[in-house]
């Protein structure tokens, strides 16, 4: 069922790859760049010129990527192996949550058009800090709709920052060093939070026999997220135009200021 299910997502691919064409600003940031030769899109030249940029876009990726992979990923482990639940029925209540946020990220971002990114963002920082210290406790009772519940909650809790994540991240960085600049600070953050979140939690369990110090390990990585929403700037209704003319000014001011 789940491979035929993949078929929809094939074919939204196949819509979105045919008959959806890129940004205007980006059409035009192409063109420009083959007359500018300050255009490189390498990671030092990011990392040179918008370093507040991709640790920002690090920091609040951190606790979103661990939350993420400790509700989908570590609970499977944790509800197997200390609760003893059968596999199929995890698998299950899974797609149920899974299901509760695909509907609630739209809604929430729509919130984060309205009111803000950081305001949002900050909500799923703190909420997602609180999520183990009582989640495990609910998949402990056993009852399958509390189980459940804690799922839910998890990934309710991870949508207030997932939602917004693109458009924050995004309205970092100009049209010519957004691709490199969202792509570093996603991916990097993936390797050193989220691709170790189940191994750790997992030595954690083992090691102290209590979910205890993986709720303070969440909470920690929130913790993160938290001071990086603190030092972000609002980009709520920022125009992209705007962040390219003053990434343009800069360079044009640096071309000035070079001895002929």
């Amino acid at each position: 069922m789940a491979f035929w299910l993949s078929a929809v997502i094939v074919l939204v691919g196949y819509y979105i790859r045919t008959k959806v064409t890129d940004a205007p600003i980006f059409i035009q940031a192409q063109k420009e760049a083959e007359h500018i030769k300050e255009t490189s899109f390498s990671v030092f030249e990011v990392l040179m010129r918008y370093p507040r940029g991709v640790l920002t876009a690090m920091g609040l990726r951190f606790g979103e990527n661990v939350m993420y992979y400790l509700v989908v990923t570590f609970s499977i482990t944790y509800l197997k192996v200390v609760v003893h639940t059968d596999t199929a029925q995890i698998l299950w209540w899974m797609l149920i949550a899974h299901a509760v946020h695909f509907a609630v990220i739209p809604l929430v971002g729509r919130l984060s058009d309205t009111i803000g990114r950081r305001p949002v963002y900050m909500i799923g920082a703190l909420t997602a800090g609180t999520w183990g210290f009582f989640a495990f406790p609910m998949m402990n009772s056993g009852h399958n709709a509390v189980i459940l519940g804690a799922i839910i909650i998890g990934l309710v809790f991870h949508a207030f920052m997932y939602a917004g994540q693109p458009a924050i991240m995004a309205e970092m960085f100009p049209t010519r060093m957004r691709y490199s600049g969202v792509s570093l600070g996603y991916q990097v953050t993936s390797i050193v939070a989220g691709s170790l979140a189940p191994i750790i939690a997992a030595s954690l369990l083992s090691r102290y026999d209590s979910s205890v110090p993986i709720a303070i390990y969440l909470a920690i990585a929130c913790l993160v997220t938290v001071v990086a929403v603190i030092v972000a700037r609002e980009t709520k209704g920022i125009s992209l135009e705007s962040i390219d003319a003053a990434d343009a000014r800069i360079l044009a001011e640096e071309k000035a200021g070079t001895p002929a």
